[in-house]
Parts: C-alpha cells; structure tokens; sequence
C-alpha cells in the first residue's frame, strides 16, 4: 500500500506539471507517467529477475506498488473514449498511437540499456 501511496503522488504530481508545461489539449501526464513506468518496470523487473539484485519483496514494493500507483491505464482508456465520443477521432487515435508504441519503445530502450551498462 505504501508503494501505491507514493506511485499514486508521483502521477498526481507529474499529471500537474505536465499540463502547466503543455496545457490540457492532450493528456501528456497520462502518457508520460505510461512511458516513465514502461521503462522502470522493465529496469525493475531485470534488476530483481535476471541480476539478483532485488529481493521479491522490494521488487514487488516496486512494481504492485510504486509502478502499480505511478502507471495507468484506466486514465488512458478514459481520456481516449472521451476524446471519441466527442468526435476528435485523431486525437484519440494518436493516444492510442503514442501509448502503445510509446510504452513499448520505452521498454525496449530500458532493455537496451541494461544489456549495455551490463
């Protein structure tokens, strides 16, 4: 609970400065704290799983926790059907765009970094 307390802060916090810094006409917080945790996690689940360096406990304090309350895609689904519904179709299809291909190029670089640094 305590690692969602803090990932949960940490979204409301970003979410805030992310739409002072870009306005509110896209939900850049939503799809930043999606990209930041696509990488984390994946930084996080090599530390604990391939190296050893995290014990389950942390690594789940981590991940269920931190990632789990920073992360969301229930906001993502809402904001896009919203978008839908109010007939901005391109936007909606650039937030699905940009999240999914996002997030997994986030991985990716996560990846490629570790293998590089290890």
């Amino acid at each position: 609970m305590l690692g969602s307390a803090v990932g949960g802060g940490l979204r409301y916090l970003f979410g805030g400065w992310a739409q002072r810094v870009f306005g509110a006409a896209f939900p850049f917080g939503t799809l930043g704290v999606n990209l930041i945790g696509s990488f984390l996690i994946t930084v996080i689940m090599h530390l604990g799983l391939d190296k050893g360096l995290l014990s389950v406990e942390i690594r789940i304090l981590l991940t269920t926790g931190v990632m789990g309350g920073l992360t969301t895609y229930s906001t993502f689904n809402y904001e896009t059907m919203r978008f839908f519904e109010q007939g901005a179709w391109g936007l909606g299809a650039l937030n699905v765009g940009v999240t999914v291909v996002g997030c997994l190029l986030a991985a990716l670089a996560a990846t490629a970094a570790l293998r590089w640094l290890t």
